[in-house]
């Protein structure tokens, strides 16, 4: 190689090594402040070769996880930080000013200013994760949000501190002209994080060089080193304009107003090229960016679910020791479950002993191999309490009503073998998956519930999960239009413009594109085309954080050392940072606590009816009742469970039900594409159109829908007994129906047809098969979730039927 090829190569291999990396980004996580989705920072760092890049949202880590899964999966250094405000304690020997003097006199704290703190290490992360919490969940935390000296005292190792530039602690000193208050804030982070402190400096349109000139002196009197940033909230210059309208909304102005928050056009992401041209004469400065992003080792990832331990023997034993534990534990409550079930209401018809036996070791094995035994343990455990407390708890709700192990475990009521209903659409041994119970209770005891659950593993180790609120079309046009201060009747016509559809909401950009009238109002009023274009940019950031409606979470540990945790100050309940999708990415298992008016209404009507000398147990009550069924036959179905709209009053005259498998197929049809099929059950079932055949193996599986394939698990049969599936494949083939892949679709055909030509059928039949599959897969119905809610539907007529007077309530108080 010669000398110029080694210059070239050395050249070029300078220019790769990074002279600047961002490390103040606002995420869209900074609520009503930071218009940067995550995707759009990660694809800047991809765009501009940028080996790193930092989130560092205002007072939160929401999307710390998100992040961080994301920025790797692209290739780019995800860097974890959060801007915190830091409260100071002021000292009675203070010379921070008069202002500063007559605060301390009065036994006050300094106002909080912010810091920006960054994970460096996993030590670094998890105490960054503690500071956060802490800042929700301390006392002090219910008027504002802010961590103290002492806290980073205890917590800093792994961290490393920016200052905050101007607004920060330091800066704001520096610009009331209290340097000496400045040296000793200085100073006291400095004994702190020692060389993980960096001054920062920040260059926006009109900043103050005194300050800066100020900063850069401290720095080099005490060896601290200079950190160039560029506290970014929006992507380019030009989208300036839509994020101060963001921040008039967050603040309740108007853009015109004078007295209120204002950043600069320089508050973008900036390019490398940029900031190295603004910060030119300080390079060090710029340096430092990048040493800092070389200094963070960790970030956050996935992990496997994490459970606490619900048996004795699970407590503080090796992994393989608490899985047998609780798996012995788990087959010991079935099996007496399993007896009592049977002792109580006796076996299907059809059915033996040992077809129940069989059925529930099967599912034992796969629980105990998938690891989930304490799943079932703990959710088992809750509901057999509520029990105890006479709460009413629903029969079950989704897929896990299809296991006869929470059959006899009591988590559920309803037989699977009776319905048909398989446990492979619950737990799939093929595609490992947390077990998911969605669980009814009665809605004005569902709070007792979650008490029980919170007393029986720890305060510290149970929380809700957070929710965001976003600005959809419809509001971010409301909003917008209010901050510029446009008529409101002029606002409201375009908003109703706009198609509601909250099922699946419209876009703003689709809505403007599906309609001519948009662009004539942009041309008759420049404000609209101002109005459009800033919400069109605005459109889809969070407007504002929430809890889940049901949604509880339990660890093994106190959950600030898992997630971040935060308040809403609408609940008692500590909240997760993480959202749904990630925190269970982080490990955690969802458990849904729901509330269900229809178990209050049902509660109460058997309470009155025991005043009667009646005593009706729900469970017991048969399912082959004329009076009931010829009650919703006449379509008298008001405050019938499921089946008291106006449209399913008209399906139940049409079909005129007189079995359970009548009601479960309505709860499945009454939906939008399904109830096409409605007039064509009904016909078939009062013999006005001939049934047609699928196949002569497979009729028999599509019988109590009078040939109609209602549910996912006819599919998953159909597949199983055809082309000899197992269970677990023909779950695997059902989704991949519903997602319509075409490479995924075809691999699954050509598993299907050959299956099928090994039972001697045809390969234009299989063809033929295999496509009614992929059309009715595509909306097919969960039996388990359609049966559970069949029953409660059923066990409402049933009370409406037999008991008008109680079902109604018209009796007096309880």
């Amino acid at each position: 190689m010669s000398y110029g090829d080694l210059a070239l190569e050395e050249n070029q291999r300078e220019l790769a090594q990074p002279r600047f990396i961002h490390l103040r980004t606002h995420s869209a996580y900074s609520l009503l402040e930071g218009a940067l989705k995550i995707p759009k920072i990660i694809q800047f760092a991809v765009d501009e070769r940028s080996p790193a890049i930092a989130i560092t949202d205002t007072g939160n880590l929401f999307g710390a996880l998100e992040f961080a899964v994301k920025a790797i999966s692209s290739g780019v250094q995800p860097i974890i930080g959060c801007q915190l405000d830091l409260r100071f304690t002021l000292k009675d020997n203070t010379t921070e000013g008069a202002g500063f003097q007559q605060a301390q006199n009065k036994n006050m704290a300094a106002p909080p200013e912010p810091i920006v703190l960054i994970a460096a290490t996993q030590v670094g992360y998890a105490n960054l994760v503690e500071l956060v919490s802490r800042a929700y969940l301390s006392p002090d935390a219910l008027d504002s949000t802010y961590i103290k000296p002492e806290w980073l005292d205890e917590f800093n190792e792994g961290i490393i501190c920016l200052t905050g530039g101007e607004l920060g602690p330091i800066g704001r000193q520096l610009a009331a002209g209290n340097i000496s208050a400045a040296k000793e804030r200085l100073m006291s982070l400095q004994d702190i994080f020692g060389n993980r402190l960096y001054l920062e400096l920040q260059r926006p349109a009109g900043y103050d060089r005194k300050v800066e000139a100020a900063t850069i002196d401290l720095a080099y009197e005490n060896g601290i080193a200079l950190v160039a940033t560029n506290e970014a909230f929006f992507l380019t210059r030009d989208e300036y304009d839509a994020h101060d309208a963001l921040i008039a909304i967050a603040e309740g102005a108007v853009v015109s107003s004078d007295d209120r928050r204002r950043l600069t056009p320089d508050n973008y992401l900036k390019t490398e090229d940029e900031m190295v041209k603004l910060f030119a004469d300080l390079p060090e400065a710029l340096l430092s960016t990048v040493e800092i992003a070389r200094r963070c080792s960790f970030y956050p990832t996935t992990r496997d679910p994490i459970l606490p331990r619900f048996t004795e023997g699970a407590v503080g034993a090796t992994e393989a020791q608490a899985l047998q534990a609780e798996s012995d534990e788990l087959k010991r409550q079935a099996r007496a479950g399993l007896e009592l079930r049977l002792a109580n209401q006796g076996m299907s018809n059809g059915y033996s002993r040992a077809d129940y036996d069989d059925r529930l070791e099967l599912e034992l094995s796969i629980i105990e191999n998938m690891k989930f035994p304490g799943y079932f343990l703990i959710v088992a455990d809750f509901i057999k309490w509520a029990k105890t407390q006479e709460i009413p708890v629903g029969p079950g709700r989704g897929s896990g009503a299809g296991s006869l192990v929470a059959w006899s475990l009591t988590i559920t009521d309803i037989d699977p073998l009776r319905f048909s209903l398989l446990f492979e659409r619950f737990l799939n041994p093929a595609r490992v998956s947390m077990p998911d119970f969605d669980i009814d209770f009665c809605q004005d005891r569902r709070d007792e519930v979650i008490k029980y659950v919170q007393q029986r593993y720890g305060r510290e180790q149970v929380a809700q999960i957070i929710t965001f609120g976003s600005l959809q079309a419809r509001a971010v046009l409301r909003d917008v239009g209010r901050v510029l201060e446009m008529p409101y009747g002029q606002v409201d016509r375009l908003c109703k413009m706009v198609p509601n559809n909250p099922a699946q909401p419209t876009t703003l950009a689709k809505a403007i594109e599906g309609d001519e009238k948009f662009n004539e109002e942009r041309e008759r009023e420049p404000i609209v085309g101002q109005l459009l274009d800033m919400s069109l940019k605005l459109e889809g950031l969070y407007r504002h954080a929430s809890t889940h409606a049901a949604g509880i979470v339990i660890g093994d540990r106190p959950l600030s050392q898992l997630v971040p945790m935060y308040r809403d100050p609408r609940s008692d309940m500590p909240v997760t940072q993480f959202s749904m999708k990630w925190v269970e990415q982080a490990g955690l298992v969802k458990f849904d606590f729901l509330g269900l008016k229809t178990l209050t209404v049902l509660d109460t009507a058997i309470k009155l009816i025991a005043r009667r000398g009646i005593h009706l147990d729900l469970q017991k009550l048969p399912l082959d009742d004329e009076a009931t069924y010829q009650m919703m036959s006449r379509g008298e179905t008001v405050g019938i469970f499921q089946v008291e709209s106006p449209g399913m009053r008209k399906a139940l005259l049409g079909m005129k039900p007189d079995c359970i498998e009548d009601i479960i197929a309505l709860v499945a049809l009454y939906r939008p594409g399904p109830m096409e099929n409605i007039p064509m059950y009904n016909a078939r079932k009062h013999g006005e159109e001939e049934i047609s055949s699928i196949h002569p193996m497979v009729d028999h599986l599509v019988a109590e829908t009078q040939g109609v394939i209602v549910y996912q698990e006819q599919v998953m049969q159909i597949a199983q007994v055809l082309a000899g599936y197992s269970l677990g494949e023909a779950d695997l083939l059902r989704r991949a129906m519903g997602k319509k892949i075409r490479a995924e679709m075809d691999q699954q055909r050509s598993r299907f047809v050959e299956g099928a030509l090994a039972n001697d059928v045809k390969k234009p039949q299989a063809d033929v098969i295999f496509d009614l599959l992929a059309k009715f897969a595509d909306y097919g119905f969960n039996k388990s979730h359609a049966a559970a809610y069949g029953v409660v539907s059923y066990h409402t007529a049933y009370l409406k039927a037999h008991y008008p007077v109680e079902f109604s309530g018209r009796v007096h108080d309880l």
